[in-house]
């Protein structure tokens, strides 16, 4: 029976280009990694600030000064007050499903005392119909940024009165309050003080749902045990080069 002949090693350049190759994918694995452990931080300190945010005491809303600087980073989630006076027939319907089912958000324009206007997402409807009567009084909620362009996979249309999501410039526009001095902005209003009376009296505010995805400790293990599996892999290729050099026979003076 012949004996198969042992596999000689790799050749220096082919070694060379395969572990350039470990050495680039585990470089980027492990970069990878450490992005997204850098990514749980910021989502850590993010989840934070906005919690200390949501319950912190209502304060003052960005001044018209301000609103060319409001930012997610900076504003989003915020508690403010408002006082003035709702814009009677100037009421938007908003496409909304929400923990009391499927629905839509009224959003009424507020006049404060300065003379701006605020949209409030007075809160949850089941269906469109004339809003409740509202008195000027104070309107406390969390800032909100504007929602262009549409949601739920479709685009709102202003000309048919389709509101997918609360895009703060379209409806003022649709509304005919574009020459106003309009906040880029709107407030989710929170829950009526005496809404425990009735909970389904309607709207029903205070349903923003704060929520952030943190699943990067998950993305780093995996990231980091594709980088071991990597140095493994080359590993296992220098102990398989070892073992073929040393079974290849050493070479013999043949005597003629």
């Amino acid at each position: 029976m012949t004996a198969t002949p042992a596999r000689r090693p790799r050749g220096v350049f082919a070694l060379v280009a395969l572990y350039l190759l470990f050495a680039t994918l585990f470089a980027g694995l492990i970069a990878l990694g450490s992005w997204q452990v850098q990514r749980r931080a910021w989502k850590l300190d993010l989840i934070e600030r906005v919690e200390a945010r949501v319950h912190a005491p209502p304060g003052a809303p960005p001044a018209r000064a301000d609103w060319a600087s409001v930012s997610a980073a900076r504003d989003e989630y915020r508690h403010v007050r408002l006082s003035g006076r709702y814009l009677a027939g100037h009421d938007t319907y908003t496409q909304a499903v929400t923990e009391l089912g499927p629905g839509y958000w009224l959003l009424s324009p507020l006049r404060t005392d300065a003379g701006e206007i605020v949209l409030v997402n007075r809160g949850f409807v089941r269906e469109r119909k004339a809003p409740p009567p509202s008195a000027a009084g104070e309107v406390t909620g969390l800032l909100r940024l504007s929602e262009p362009g549409g949601g739920f996979l479709r685009k709102n249309e202003p000309a048919q009165d389709r509101w997918h999501s609360r895009d703060v410039a379209a409806i003022a526009v649709a509304r005919g309050l574009a020459g106003e001095p309009v906040a880029p902005y709107f407030v989710d209003a929170d829950r009526a003080k005496d809404a425990g009376a009735d909970p389904a009296q309607e709207p029903v505010g205070g349903l923003t749902v704060i929520k952030f995805p943190n699943s990067h400790l998950v993305y780093a293990l995996t990231w980091f045990g594709l980088a071991l599996m990597v140095a493994g892999a080359a590993w296992r290729v220098a102990l398989e080069q070892r073992r073929r050099r040393r079974a290849v026979p050493p070479p013999t003076d043949e005597v003629r």
